[in-house]
């Protein structure tokens, strides 16, 4: 018979889901980043769900073909995440190399997927549309995506809305996998819609974003972190005149960072006039050093020590690869893929 507390303990191991995201290591963290998907995992991983976060380095290369970049990118955002708040010791955090599991189960991947599939996804168009090389490994980055995602059989993956066509397309591969080979081999995942975030805007006005050169970076000096908030294109509205905030950057950025009060008191104070930009702009560049603050303090330790940083990758990553290898025993059982060990053992 069941008793209350063995329920109460199956109730909270079913409420406790493995949760799974990665970043590509393509330049430095700014404060879109923050706001649209870190300040999300720490929560997470505070809720006590077995997160796992890697650093997306094979997915980095299908736009940084530089040695020395890709190094010290993936250093920084370990880092960074670090500092951030990620904790090894109630997360695991490795890089997608460390694993090299992943690279077989998105061959394995490929082979029940659809051209037709790849063609109806919208990130390849986006980037191709921005500039990026229509390489095979861009095309194919939604395969080895899903295969980062069911080889740790993950249940949640946190994304923006506008991302759930990442999940679709994972399931869909899982799905088919599984009806190949006649059996449940890969878990199906759940898009984790976090939180709506605002569009952040960078200080042209237009989407936060590294590739467009208008982010304003975590990682900085609060002297430069003052000079980029006053960088942040406005109007030539006069001081004394009255200002909408809704037609801000600033006030965007503002609202995003400033508590209710605060922020209902500064739109007061724009509508009003004789609040200048600059006055927004020194109070934007204030809260960004408050709460970041820490989180420097604790970058500079770590930067000074790599070697602790790269311990920790190299643990989160053996951890990894302990699950991730049971998946792909699994996939390559169901296929008929024998291996010398496979052999030997039958």
């Amino acid at each position: 018979m069941m008793t209350e507390r063995t329920s109460i303990k199956k109730g909270i191991r079913k409420s406790i889901k493995r949760v799974l995201s990665g970043i590509q290591p393509s330049g430095r963290l700014h404060l879109g980043n923050y706001l649209g998907a870190i300040r999300q995992y720490v929560d997470l991983q505070a809720k006590g769900h077995e997160c796992f976060y890697f650093i997306a380095n094979y997915h980095a290369l299908t736009s940084l073909q530089d040695k020395a970049a890709l190094e010290a990118a993936t250093l920084h955002v370990a880092t960074a995440y670090l500092a951030l708040g990620i904790d090894p010791d109630r997360s695991v955090f490795f890089m997608q190399s460390d694993v090299p599991e992943v690279t077989e189960l998105c061959w394995l991947l490929n082979t029940v997927c659809p051209v037709s599939l790849m063609q109806k996804a919208t990130s390849y168009k986006d980037k191709v549309a921005h500039g990026e090389a229509a390489n095979m490994g861009l095309f194919d980055y939604p395969v080895l995506q899903a295969a980062d995602i069911v080889i740790y059989d993950s249940n949640l993956v946190p994304v923006g809305q506008d991302q759930k066509q990442h999940i679709e397309i994972t399931r869909d591969l899982a799905i088919k996998f599984n009806q190949a080979f006649g059996r449940d081999v890969l878990v199906l995942p759940e898009p984790y819609i976090v939180p709506e975030v605002a569009v952040v805007p960078g200080i042209d006005g237009e989407k936060m974003s590294k590739s467009y050169d208008n982010a304003i970076e975590i990682f900085q000096t609060p002297r430069q972190t003052q000079k980029r908030c006053a960088q942040i294109v406005t109007d030539s509205t006069a001081l004394d005149a009255p200002k909408d905030p809704d037609k801000c950057s600033v006030y965007a950025l503002l609202k995003l960072l400033a508590d209710d009060v605060e922020a209902e008191e500064i739109a007061g104070s724009y509508r009003a006039g004789g609040y200048g930009y600059g006055h927004a702009k020194a109070r934007l560049a204030e809260l960004i050093n408050e709460l970041f603050a820490p989180a420097r303090d604790r970058y500079a330790e770590l930067e000074k020590d790599p070697d602790t940083v790269r311990d920790i990758l190299r643990t989160g990553g053996a951890k990894a690869r302990l699950v991730a290898q049971e998946t792909i025993a699994r996939a390559r059982d169901s296929a008929g893929i024998l291996t010398s060990r496979s052999v030997a053992s039958g």
